[in-house]
């Protein structure tokens, strides 16, 4: 009873072992490559798979989600013999399993190798102030031919950024004052231009002032002879006699004298002066 006890156990224990050996759980986002004696058998993907026990071997699961890989800097020597340090990130996602396990050893490693090169190669066809302008150029371009590159591989390059553009330090202080340079230009420029805004709205307004000033003189001067005009019309209207235009005549010439003026000439006849009221009187008569 003891022994087939035993020999129960045994079994049993052998059982678990093949079951266990026999069940492979992937996860989401995961893949795993089964060869067979030591040969590709096939890729299992998400979910729970059976392998012949003994005879198949899964190997770890490859991470099917977007990777990012952050290279450190790299030595670029421009068309202008001028040598920068720049540095990569690059955005890839294995595609296939297979062709990942299989096709290159040590895949970032050659990824990082393969951005260096390519980098130097188009780095080296630009002037520095091209390398430094055309970012986007150099990133789509380095994505083209890694992508290319890496499809043996089962890796798809989604994105290449430019981190850092590093010229050497004379460079950099050159490009510090020609910046500086370039911004007080524009200031002189924004100065000299809010001044010439300023002289022409400045004489715009005195413009409009001395047309304000003069269409007022203007129009003092026109209320000025409709209130004498009307005036000279209601004493005639009136039909003055003789002596008060006579007095009136007196009247100007004493205020004339008690002017500003320095010489007054006085008619030798006083009387032309009630002469000249009465021709204004038959003169406003007839109209």
């Amino acid at each position: 009873m003891n022994t087939f006890l035993i020999i129960f156990v045994i079994l049993a224990v052998i059982a678990f072992i093949i079951l266990t050996s026999s069940v492979r759980l992937v996860r989401q986002s995961t893949a795993m490559v089964v060869e067979r004696l030591g040969k590709y058998n096939s890729t299992l993907q998400t979910g729970l798979h059976l392998v012949l026990p003994f005879f198949d071997r899964t190997n770890a699961p490859i991470s099917l989600k977007e990777k990012v890989a952050d290279f450190k800097p790299q030595p670029v020597i421009t068309k202008d013999n001028v040598t920068m340090q720049i540095d990569t990130v690059v955005y890839f996602q294995i595609t296939d399993p297979k062709l990942f396990t299989y096709g290159v050893d040590r895949p970032i490693n050659a990824i990082e190798n393969l951005t260096a090169t390519t980098l130097r190669n188009i780095v080296g066809d630009l002037e520095l102030d091209e390398t430094l302008t055309s970012r986007d150029m150099v990133n789509t371009k380095m994505r083209v031919i890694l992508d290319e590159a890496t499809d043996p591989w089962g890796i798809k390059v989604n994105r290449v950024e430019l981190k850092n553009i590093l010229p050497p330090k004379d460079i950099q202080d050159a490009m510090e004052k020609q910046m500086r340079a370039e911004r007080q230009r524009r200031e002189s420029i924004l100065r000299a231009e809010g001044e010439k805004r300023s002289e022409i709205l400045r004489a715009e307004g005195d413009k409009e002032s001395e047309v304000l000033r003069a269409e007022a003189k203007k129009i003092a001067l026109i209320t000025e002879a409709e209130g004498q005009a009307s005036a000279i019309k209601r004493i005639v209207q009136a039909k003055p006699d003789a002596a008060y235009v006579t007095l009136q005549g007196y009247n100007a010439l004493k205020e004339m004298s008690e002017g500003q003026a320095t010489k007054i000439i006085v008619p030798s006849n006083i009387q032309d002066v009630a002469g000249l009221f009465a021709s204004v009187k038959e003169t406003l008569t007839k109209k």
